[in-house]
Order: C-alpha cells, then structure tokens, then sequence
C-alpha cells in the first residue's frame, strides 16, 4: 500500500502495518491491557479479563488486517471496528475503576492511552478517506482525458474513411 499519503510530509516509508504508528501505538496499549488483565481476581479471568484482551487484540488485529486489504473501502471499516474496540477497552478500564481493581489514577493514564489510539485511528482513517478521494480525482481526470482522446480518435477515423471513400 505504500505511504497512507503520498501529499503529507513522511517522516519514513510505510511499507507495512508494523510501520504505523497507529499499529505501534496500539500495540503498546494491548501490552498494557494484557497485564492489567493478569492482575484482576480469578473470578474475573474468563469474564472482564477475557473482554480485555479481546478488545485489546481486535485494534491491532483490525488495523494489520485493514492495511492488508487491497481496498481503501475495506481498510476504513476495519480501522472502524478497530476504533469501536478502543472505545470499548475505555468502557472497560472504567468497569476497572469502579470494582476498585485500579485506582482512578491508573484509569485516568490508560484512558488518556486509549485516547491517544483513537486519535491516531481518526488521523489514519481521515489520511486514508484523503488519499481515496485523491485517487478518485486522478482517475476521473484521466476518464476524462481517454474520453477527449477518443472523441479525437473517432473524428480521424472518420476523416480517414471519408477521405478513403473519395479514392
């Protein structure tokens, strides 16, 4: 897929979703979320602790899967079940808050974490809608482009026919 667009200054090429500092963001969260899944009370591990790292591992997983797509339609959607997921871990994090198995200090840090995901998440998928749009209007122009070349085409067959017909 290359660089989400090519018009923004790059800081490095983008040559995998491993690239993405939205992906390294993310994953550094999922490392975070994972061990705070470890922490909670055995009761939890198949309840609050499985949604965790469920919801941890679906926004990395969805924004490897979307960069992998050949369409930027399908990218979009899963950058937005990756988004519906961060937002999901911040419902989480405040179910955390509220048992008391974090204080509200921690809370607040990993939610300004996720925060911080889904605003790399909206950058990437407005980056993404941009380049998209970009691509739609190059290729409207040369549409437009073959379509003149062609109407110029047809008038000098026709000229080569008529002064063919004259012979």
């Amino acid at each position: 897929m290359g660089s989400v667009n090519s018009n923004l200054p790059s800081r490095h090429a983008i040559k995998d979703f491993t690239d993405l500092d939205v992906w390294k963001s993310a994953r550094e969260m999922r490392r975070q979320i994972y061990a705070l899944a470890k922490w909670l009370p055995e009761f939890e591990k198949f309840g609050l602790a499985a949604q965790l790292r469920r919801a941890a591992v679906s926004v990395t997983a969805n924004l490897a899967e979307g960069y992998g797509r050949f369409g930027y339609q399908e990218n979009v959607q899963f950058c937005r079940q990756a988004r519906g997921s961060v937002y999901e871990l911040r419902d989480h994090i405040n179910t955390c808050v509220d048992e008391g198995y974090i204080s509200g200090d921690e809370g607040a840090k990993l939610d300004a974490m996720l925060q911080r995901v889904a605003m790399l998440l909206n950058g990437y998928l407005r980056a993404t809608l941009a380049r998209k749009q970009s691509e739609s209007r190059i290729e409207s122009g040369k549409s437009r482009l073959e379509n003149r070349n062609s109407k110029f085409e047809d008038r000098e067959v026709q000229a080569w026919r008529g002064a063919q017909s004259k012979k």
